[in-house]
């Protein structure tokens, strides 16, 4: 009487073994772009912190923008806590058109967009509203929408 063997086959654990590969190779690269937006979302919601703040400055003084030239003029004058700003280098305000230049932090997201460069622009409504457009340096999969 033959007695079968119980378990798998080589073929059968090799096709277990490619299917596996190839959806670590799909998923991989996409956890670690969800895990560099997760981390921009840090910056991007520090960076929309300075926004409001300087909407406020604005709308208290007649239509100027504050004079914020780096990072330590933006805490000072702003009031925007350090702690929402742990991840950028440097950030800054230009007097003359409102426009928040903020540079992402070395080490601090990942080495794609280590040392990146993100920019706010203020737009004024006929309302007197202002609408903010995001831009910069960053690869364009990680540059907010909106």
């Amino acid at each position: 009487m033959l007695r079968r063997e119980k378990g798998f086959t080589l073929i059968e654990l090799l096709i277990v073994i490619a299917i596996i590969g190839i959806l670590a190779a799909i998923a991989i690269p996409m956890y670690r772009t969800q895990t560099i937006k997760a981390k921009l979302t840090e910056v991007t919601n520090a960076i929309s912190n300075v926004a409001s703040a300087v909407a406020a400055y604005n709308q208290e003084s007649n239509n100027t923008w504050p004079d914020c030239p780096n990072r330590a003029a933006v805490l000072s004058s702003l009031g925007v806590a350090t702690s929402a700003l742990s991840r950028l280098s440097d950030i800054s305000v230009d007097s003359g058109t409102g426009v928040i230049t903020a540079t992402i932090a070395a080490g601090q997201v990942d080495s794609t967009v280590d040392n990146s460069s993100l920019i706010l622009t203020p737009t004024r409504n006929a309302d007197g509203s202002i609408l903010w457009s995001w831009s910069g340096n960053l690869p364009p999969a990680y540059v907010p929408k909106r």
